[in-house]
């Protein structure tokens, strides 16, 4: 079998079986997390900062997601307008927990139908996901996807949907993106530095994003993204949107949020690289929980999920 292999440093994720099941499970989990299998949303959108700073985030919308999939599908990003869908051309991909084969005959449909591409640079969108994806839906394929900052990406959802329905496949997406990138780090500091600034990014810029989402005007959602610069993989986000109001889907819904000042996680085996390889703030220091001083950069985070409407399927 052709694999993938794993790319990102353990700064990003653990690299050991023992390591990401301890993070994982679920007495690691804080209270209010969903009981794993106790929900049925269809799609879900999961920050990819590194579990240091967003893995519980994202964990909590991968429990979300209803069980038994035959296909996962994960979107990431970090690309431009313009450039053509990116998808895994391997067979399968490695992770800590075992190998990930890839859904080739579903991917192949969908590579022709978009035109795509084969994805073969480096990029944490997608492969910062794939241990969760193997932790949560052991027996299910995988699909690698990633999509353009433009508001095609929404019909790409759509496409999704109806080639799944004619595969017959039980499938579910999880679409990555971060939200406002703040700070000296990004060159993107219009409130100033310090608390006030951290204060803005999360109750007006971070705030208005998801409002959008929720509203499920995909216009407006893709507007705020470019012009607030309130997401990074605004195309991933888009394509569930999409394929959620394909599926006469009830509206985003909220599970969580934070940011890389206060969602850092000190149980991640790990933590100092992590701090030093994902660029949350200036120093190990500093982007401590509970650290009085403010960074000079920090990122938004949020779970969201989409569930089965009056005339969806499962």
């Amino acid at each position: 079998m052709n694999l993938r292999r794993q790319i990102l440093p353990p700064g990003w994720y653990p690299h050991s079986a023992e390591k990401v099941r301890r993070f994982l499970e679920p007495r690691f989990i804080e209270s209010g997390f969903p009981k794993q299998g106790s929900s049925d949303a269809i799609a879900v959108i999961a920050p990819h900062a590194g579990w240091y700073y967003s893995g519980r985030i994202a964990a909590q919308a991968l429990r979300a997601l209803k069980t038994g999939a035959d296909t996962v599908i994960v979107i990431g990003g970090h690309l431009p307008a313009g450039t053509p869908p990116l998808f895994a051309e391997e067979d399968g991909v490695v992770t800590p927990l075992g190998n990930l084969e890839i859904d080739r005959e579903f991917r192949d449909r969908l590579w022709k139908e978009l035109g795509g591409k084969p994805d073969r640079y480096y990029d944490n969108t997608v492969e910062v996901m794939l241990p969760m994806v193997k932790f949560y839906f052991p027996q299910s394929r995988l699909i690698w996807l990633r999509l353009g900052a433009e508001i095609q990406s929404y019909a790409v959802g759509k496409t999704i949907a109806a080639i799944g329905a004619s595969l017959e496949r039980r499938f579910v997406l999880i679409g990555s993106t971060d939200l406002t990138h703040y700070g000296l780090n990004y060159d993107f500091a219009p409130r100033g530095m310090g608390w006030e600034a951290l204060e803005w990014m999360k109750t007006v810029n971070d705030a208005a994003f998801i409002r959008a989402v929720m509203s499920g005007d995909e216009g407006e959602t893709f507007r705020r993204a470019e012009t607030d610069r309130s997401s990074c993989s605004i195309g991933a986000v888009l394509a569930c949107m999409g394929y959620a109001h394909a599926l006469a889907a009830s509206d985003a819904a909220l599970l969580s949020y934070g940011t890389s000042v206060d969602s850092a996680d000190a149980s991640f085996e790990g933590a100092a690289q992590g701090r030093v390889a994902l660029g949350g703030g200036s120093s190990e220091e500093d982007v401590s929980p509970g650290a009085d001083k403010v960074p000079d950069s920090f990122v938004g985070y949020a779970a969201m999920s989409w569930y089965p409407g009056e005339e969806a399927g499962g």
